[in-house]
């Protein structure tokens, strides 16, 4: 059974083990809880498929733009949607 604690804390740290920017020690502790916790693996490996693919340059207009206002109104970032077809 993993320490829900725990996984909180090296969380917490997620950002900067990702980037690179966390020191060696924080990596490690990291790596190692990623081993026997399978939830935050998760949460790692989703995170870096999204950062890998908002990074990934696709050519303009590969979306259709009513998909991909779908998909802002379901994150709730209706705000981004351009146009005077945003409905609020």
């Amino acid at each position: 059974m993993h320490d829900e604690r725990r996984c909180r804390e090296l969380l917490e740290a997620l950002s900067g083990y990702v980037d690179g920017s966390a020191s060696q020690a924080v990596c490690q502790e990291i790596q190692n809880h990623l081993k026997d916790c399978p939830d935050c693996t998760v949460v790692v490996n989703t995170l870096r498929k999204t950062i890998s693919l908002y990074h990934r340059k696709e050519a303009p207009g590969s979306l259709p733009d009513e998909v991909r206002d779908r998909l802002f109104r379901a994150l709730n970032l209706d705000d981004l949607i351009p146009g005077p077809t945003h409905k609020a």
